[in-house]
Order: C-alpha cells, then structure tokens, then sequence
C-alpha cells in the first residue's frame, strides 16, 4: 500500500467512493481501453499506481484493456536510427523504412 493511500481518512475516501459511484454504474461491464502512455512506464511510482487503478477497475466491474504507448523510447530508437517521426493528426508518421 502506498503512503498516499494509506494516509487518506476515511471520510476522504467515503468522498472518493461518492464521486466515482455514478460513473461505477455507468460503466459497469463496459469495456474501457486505457493507453499506458511511454512517459508513465518510466516512472516506477506511477507504473505501480497505473497497475493499481486497473485492478480497482476491474474489481469494481469494468472490463479495462490497456494499450501501450512509448513515445519516449519510440522517440529514442528512432533518434539512434538516424530517423525521425512526425506526428500527422496525431499519429506517428516516418518513412518506409
């Protein structure tokens, strides 16, 4: 357990717990797709966190799928290859190669 977590009051997460019950409800047995950007794997507080929130997802009855992203390390393999990307409406465009 986390020191963030372990130091909310209860009231502060009966006040989580009444915020996120509506959208409990909504979403329940929905598929939600969650992206794991690059900068999150990174960071190993905010892999554990990120690990965390889906399996509270899952426990509390949404169905999650996690895409992967890696920007950073894409940006970095692709620097190494003397290569470079640019983003057109969003996505990732380099060359044939």
């Amino acid at each position: 357990m986390s020191v963030q977590s372990s130091a909310a009051t209860p009231a502060l997460k009966a006040e989580i717990l009444a915020e996120a019950l509506p959208y409990i409800r909504r979403f329940s047995e929905k598929t939600i797709v969650i992206k794991y950007g690059g900068n999150a794997m990174t960071d190993p507080h905010l892999k554990e966190c990120f690990a965390r929130d889906v399996v509270l997802l899952k426990l509390v009855g949404l169905n999650p799928v996690v895409v992967h992203g890696g920007g950073p390390q894409i940006e970095n393999l692709l620097s190494r290859v003397g290569k470079k990307g640019e983003f057109v409406q969003g996505m990732r465009l380099t060359d044939s190669e």
